[in-house]
């Protein structure tokens, strides 16, 4: 594990791209978190006084929310009332100098308060805007609100989840959210390419629920072709087997999948039973998929038979395709998480101490990105920006109730 400083002078691939985060809670903030980590200058407009509403989601210290501290890492904060004259003023001076804006509000919102695509852009042509809507910016439901929860409700996710005399099930995070923000990521970076091949901007238009949609596999076209509807199976897939968690002997739980004859051959060997390979029941893929059931039951009276480490230790030896159901004390004690520094140690003022959270995806070889700061206090930036940058008296911006640090 990795403590980060912001002293690094490493040049990252979007150190010269500037951004305007006006958005809230987690999807679209994650985009600019995404940006942040690989260098573009994320400028998190938020409400004064209040803040982002993520700053009071889940667990706090001091006070201070902790998941906040992770989605805005590396950007700076102002606070503007955006329903304002000043803030619109304000944002429509910032567009001028920006490559990119981030936006979630509910369709139509950002019209009414003036700051819709067609005047900005008639400020800054090349401006990327990226919007992310519960349901889009076009069709019958644009108008209606959206969460990563709906989303994943909406996009047939939960329907598939669980096991099958069960509810639906939702998953235990933000998958809609975060899937979300990984997407209008990439949708930005492709946005970026055209601008620098022809210096045009243009909007992103991301539904919370689409990139889901697309994540979830073959349902859509088995439906289209087949007229087949996936149903909930718990672990299982439907279209390879073996695939399901298994306990072990010490109470542990171990994840399996045989997505390959071979893999599904090893994993036999590694539970010492051979018998299993030439059973005609699992003889293939399809013939397992159709007696998933006693398989997984074969499969459970072999796992219950080791401790984990044992597993793990012969797994490494037959190149077994098995990984342990980690709970996140685990992950802090993996060798290979600390070997990759998957997790970073990030200085911060307010909480006066290095905080861990996930560190920067997936590396690069010439421009690796990297965690400059954790999620700045509300309003940190505002003499920084509002008063040195564009001019705004330090006064004047108290009259409004905007309070400079």
């Amino acid at each position: 594990m990795t403590i980060q400083a912001s002293t690094s002078h490493t040049s990252r691939a979007l150190d010269s791209v500037r951004v305007l985060d006006i958005s809230n809670f987690l999807a679209a903030p994650m985009c600019g978190m995404f940006l942040a980590d690989h260098g573009a200058d994320v400028l998190k407009v938020e409400r004064p006084g209040v803040g982002d509403e993520i700053r009071r989601w889940g667990e706090t210290k001091d006070d201070i929310g902790l998941y906040y501290k992770v989605i805005n890492r590396g950007k700076r904060s102002i606070t503007l009332d955006l329903k304002s004259e000043f803030g619109v003023e304000v944002v429509r001076e910032l567009v001028k100098d920006v490559d990119i804006l981030i936006e979630n509000y509910r369709t139509g919102t950002l019209e009414k308060w003036g700051l819709g695509y067609d005047v900005l852009k008639e400020i800054n042509p090349g401006l990327i805007m990226v919007r992310v809507t519960g349901f889009g910016q076009t069709g019958p439901y644009r108008h209606r609100p959206g969460f990563g929860t709906l989303a994943e409700a909406y996009a047939g996710y939960a329907y598939i989840s669980g096991m099958p005399d069960q509810p639906p099930l939702l998953p235990g995070f933000a998958l809609g959210d975060a899937s979300t923000g990984m997407m209008a990521a990439f949708l930005t970076m492709v946005a970026l390419q055209e601008k620098n091949r022809t210096g045009r901007g243009q909007v992103v238009d991301l539904a919370i629920y689409e990139t889901l949609l697309t994540l979830l596999g073959p349902h859509v076209v088995n439906f289209d072709q087949l007229g087949q509807i996936q149903e909930r199976n718990g672990s299982r897939l439907p279209f390879t087997a073996p695939r399901n968690t298994y306990q072990t002997r010490d109470g542990k739980w171990i994840a399996i999948a045989g997505s390959s004859q071979t893999a599904f051959e090893r994993i036999c060997h590694l539970l010492e039973r051979p018998d299993l390979i030439v059973d005609p029941r699992f003889a293939n893929n399809r013939a397992r998929l159709d007696h998933d059931k006693a398989l997984d039951a074969q499969l459970q009276a072999g796992v219950q038979r080791f401790d984990l480490e044992e597993l793990l230790r012969r797994s490494d030896e037959q190149g077994a395709t098995v990984a342990p159901v980690n709970d996140v004390s685990m992950i802090f004690d993996d060798p290979q998480i600390k070997a990759r520094e998957n997790i970073a140690h990030v200085a911060d003022e307010e909480l006066a101490g290095p905080i861990g959270m996930q560190n920067v995806v997936g590396r690069l070889s010439v421009t690796p990105g990297r965690i400059d700061t954790a999620g700045p206090k509300l309003g940190q930036h505002n003499r920084e920006v509002l008063v040195n940058q564009l001019g705004y008296s330090v006064e004047q911006l108290q009259a409004l109730g905007i309070e400079v640090l």
